[in-house]
């Protein structure tokens, strides 16, 4: 498998993990409209680097919510992590 698809591949599974959390019913309504946003991010036709870019600050953003379950934050740093990798 080539970089170019591999690096598709762990996008949909970023964007899959993050839909697990927007429509998780115990994490607050403004943190799933982030979500939205920033799953909408990824799926932008636009560089990977850039994309990485700006889902991490916003991914940054709302894990220092303090609304925010220790649980679901855990999910997002995990997902801030396979993002940091690609």
């Amino acid at each position: 498998m080539n970089k170019m698809t591999e690096q598709i591949s762990e996008v949909d599974a970023v964007i899959s993990s993050l839909s697990e959390i927007q429509y998780d019913g115990t994490v607050p309504r403004n943190v799933r409209t982030k979500i939205e946003l920033v799953i909408g991010t990824l799926r932008e036709d636009s560089e990977l680097s850039i994309k990485i870019n700006k889902t991490l600050n916003e991914l940054d953003t709302i894990a220092n919510d303090t609304n925010l379950q220790s649980y679901t934050r855990t999910q997002i740093w995990n997902v801030m992590s396979l993002l940091e990798k690609l």
